[in-house]
């Protein structure tokens, strides 16, 4: 059995992360603009690459196990491609497997950095909401509704206690 099946599984995940990654960049923008109703179109559109991420994992996984049963080798509960490469025929193969996963891991990186960067972002702009409605807002102890302090004070009260 030959790695191609592997790489083309490979190559579809890194081009699903790479649009992925476009999402992501536009959240940024998104979030950097406050654009409220653009923002929730991105995240649907992200929750459906994660959906077809998920499927084309799932397929690159059952392709490594099948692989590797056919050379011999008893697949792990999380078959990796590090395995395939261990196991590899040629060296052909293993420098193309090679720079497929590297590739892939280049995205997922790009893809983490991006998403840290989103998430810094949208704290900040939570901070800044938060912020803003703690000026807005009264404190407890300020609201004070006595009838004494609403009235003026009157002539005959003295405030100065000369036994003091």
């Amino acid at each position: 059995m030959s790695i191609v099946k592997i790489m083309q599984s490979l190559t579809k995940l890194d081009m699903l992360h790479k649009s992925l990654l476009e999402v992501a960049y536009k959240k940024t923008e998104a979030i950097k603009t406050g654009d409220m109703d653009s923002l929730n179109q991105l995240l649907k559109e992200e929750q459906a690459h994660v959906a077809g991420i998920s499927q084309l994992e799932q397929q690159r996984q059952s392709e490594v196990t099948d692989y590797l049963r056919a050379k011999g080798i008893a697949p792990t509960d999380n078959p990796t491609v590090a395995l395939v490469l261990e196991n590899t025929n040629t060296d052909e193969e293993n420098a193309q497997l090679t720079k497929t996963r590297n590739n892939l891991l280049l995205t997922l990186d790009t893809l983490k950095n991006q998403n840290d960067l989103n998430q810094k972002l949208t704290m900040q702009s939570l901070q800044f909401v938060n912020l803003t409605l703690d000026a807005l807002r009264p404190k407890p102890d300020q609201i004070n509704y006595s009838r004494s302090e609403v009235q003026s004070p009157s002539k005959d009260k003295v405030y100065f206690d000369s036994q003091a």
